[in-house]
């Protein structure tokens, strides 16, 4: 059984309505030998470090067998994870590598210390990115610095903006490919 986390941006109180997290966890959960988990993060509006990942651990049990699909703030939340714990690989939509001078993005935690690059790509069989050119909250170079960092496999795109649409297939082909 391969598990499959939705981690959502900060923001997203209503997790069901927000995005198009609810479509994909449909989609993911009629294929066979797979659950996903989408659940309501605590302190969603900062998305604190010292609450998510300790919920990743303890709450979705995110282990060896677990693809993490993190967007945006989920993007960092998923990185800072697999620095320190074995997953099956990760997926990030709109990942960057600062707070981009925004406080709030400061106050998350994830950007207060230099990121452990090697030591995600160590512990995730896979890493695939998702980011766009239009993005208008991430500069592209914050998001190309994620992929040359990584060397994650970056489905480039010029026209998706944040990915804050009411479904996202790509998503769900790519993701796909790392079920067989």
């Amino acid at each position: 059984m391969v598990k499959i986390a939705i981690i959502p941006g900060n923001g997203c109180g209503d997790i069901e309505r927000c995005n198009w997290y609810a479509w994909a966890n449909a989609q993911f959960n009629k294929i066979e030998n797979v659950e996903c988990l989408l659940r309501p993060m605590p302190d969603p509006d900062v998305a604190r470090e010292s609450e998510w990942i300790p919920f990743m651990q303890d709450v979705l049990k995110c282990d060896k067998s677990t693809i993490i699909i993190g967007h945006s703030s989920g993007s960092q939340a998923a990185m800072r994870y697999a620095e320190t714990h074995n997953v099956l690989g990760i997926v990030l939509v709109s990942a960057c590598v600062t707070d981009l001078g925004i406080e709030n993005e400061r106050a998350s935690g994830y950007y207060d210390r230099p990121w452990e690059w090697d030591k995600i790509k160590n512990n995730s069989t896979f890493i695939e990115q998702f980011g766009s050119e239009d993005d208008p909250f991430l500069p592209w170079s914050e998001q190309m610095e994620v992929a040359k960092q990584l060397n994650s496999k970056l489905h480039h795109y010029k026209e998706k903006g944040h990915f804050m649409t009411s479904t996202f297939p790509e998503l769900i082909t790519f993701v796909k490919i790392h079920l067989k």
